[in-house]
């Protein structure tokens, strides 16, 4: 199983797991509430996962202008 890590705000790949036996508990996914998990993790037809994260750019960005967090900013 795959798991890929990306920006949820420029896409950018953050990182990545190749582990077959690598289980959603380890990953710490069952502190997610059931919203969170929606927005967070995307379950792929080729049995991988995408996980939105963010990257030292976009959070550097978003700590220094908070504003970008809302909806049309240019981040997204």
């Amino acid at each position: 199983m795959s798991i890929n890590y990306v920006c949820r705000y420029c896409h950018t790949p953050v990182g990545q797991i190749e582990q077959l036996d690598i289980s959603e508990w380890k990953l710490g996914f069952h502190f997610l509430t059931l919203e969170e998990r929606r927005d967070i993790i995307t379950y792929n037809y080729d049995g991988s996962i995408t996980v939105k994260s963010i990257c030292d750019y976009c959070k550097a960005a978003l700590d220094e202008n908070p504003e970008l967090a809302l909806v049309n900013s240019p981040l997204q």
